[in-house]
């Protein structure tokens, strides 16, 4: 492309500093370096991550930045020893890395990395950002809320060039981490009962996941009686609002299921919730998944939870090897196998991505996709 090699001057929503409203900038992106790709991106949605890290975080390190990790794109060039991809390729970027290398990418339990989320800060020296002069921290090595960014290649899925960018964003981190959970970390099994706690689109992707996997029941937990119509649609097939009951919730599912639920899976992100997840599963085998982000609290149970034969675990981005694992999941997409289209509740163009990240924090969406450019 015409541009390869040279800075390109865009548009980004920066995050000058926590707590405070992105502002749309001119920036310029450098060129892609050794290993690196720079990718045109199409389209990116709000995940609560992008929130969490803008609303909650409690200094200012990794200040100014361009956040957004949630999209997909068009490869616009190439650093020097990249083979894989070419200027045209669809892509996604990935928050988790897949070298292919190292000892957990060769091991089929994990979908971890050594390279797998970079620091906040040392990601600095790496950022290809520069506005008015000041050089941006990249966020999880993505930074999609951007016309262009520059990520490594052991960050980068290549897709179905059929696939529609403005649906298989989602797949970057929201829809695959709540789907995997159930189907490749929980491994929920066919004829089981499950219990997810929490209706964002994690949640709902994790209904999803738990109902393609042949589990018979599975309960939604969430405090906003709305969601269940919209939890339905995606396999529940029943709806618990802890609100309205004067006992644990965790009591309430053992009840409704004899002894607890074979699965349950946290989406929200607290560690109440977690424990009553954990709580809510049936001893001897009950197996608890937790996948809601936070790192501002412990979490903890009593030993008896584990010694009964519980088992606790956690799951990132679904547990997919993302270079491997989102591809498939955008296949899936294509085959109708995977919903996409019913998560999206908004769009609008990146410009008005303060009014996305408001209507995400009153919780008056599921997903947001903004349209950054075009194809």
């Amino acid at each position: 492309m015409a541009t390869a090699g040279k800075v390109i001057r865009c548009k980004a929503a920066v995050a000058w500093e926590t707590k405070k409203p992105l502002v749309m900038e001119e920036i310029e992106v450098a060129p892609p370096e050794a290993n690196e790709v720079r990718i045109k991106i199409v389209a990116t949605a709000v995940c609560h991550t992008d929130l969490y890290f803008l609303l909650e975080s409690v200094s200012e390190e990794g200040f100014p930045t361009v956040l957004g990790h949630e999209a997909a794109g068009i490869i616009e060039s190439v650093g020097p020893g990249v083979t894989e991809y070419q200027p045209g390729d669809k892509v996604i970027p990935l928050l988790i890395r897949q070298c292919r290398k190292c000892h957990f990418c060769k091991n089929p339990k994990t979908n971890q990395c050594v390279d797998r989320w970079p620091v906040m800060v040392r990601e600095l020296s790496m950022s290809r950002f520069t506005c008015k002069g000041k050089q941006l921290f990249q966020f999880g090595g993505t930074s999609t809320f951007s016309e262009y960014t520059v990520v490594h290649e052991t960050a980068v899925a290549k897709i179905d060039p059929a696939a529609p960018l403005d649906k298989v964003c989602l797949l970057g981190c929201g829809v695959s981490t709540g789907y995997g959970a159930a189907v490749n970390t929980a491994k929920v099994e066919p004829g089981s009962t499950c219990a997810v706690f929490g209706l964002g689109a994690v949640g709902l992707a994790a209904v999803m996941g738990c109902r393609n996997a042949g589990a018979k029941k599975i309960i939604a937990v969430d405090t906003n009686p709305d969601k269940f119509e919209k939890a339905k649609v995606f396999g529940a097939t029943d709806f618990v609002n802890p609100k309205d009951h004067d006992k644990p919730v965790s009591q309430v599912l053992m009840g409704m299921t004899g002894g607890g639920v074979d699965f349950s899976i946290e989406c929200v992100g607290n560690v109440e919730v977690m424990r009553s997840a954990l709580e809510s599963c049936i001893a001897g085998y009950g197996v608890s998944v937790v996948v809601g982000f936070t790192d501002l609290h412990d979490v903890c149970t009593r030993p008896l939870q584990l010694i009964s034969g519980k088992t606790w675990k956690g799951s990132g981005l679904g547990g997919f090897k993302g270079r491997d694992g989102i591809p498939t999941m955008v296949k899936a997409y294509m085959d109708k196998k995977v919903m996409l289209d019913e998560f999206i509740t908004h769009r609008m163009p990146l410009e008005r991505v303060n009014e996305a990240i408001q209507l995400m924090t009153e919780g008056k969406c599921i997903r947001t996709v903004l349209a950054v450019t075009q194809e």
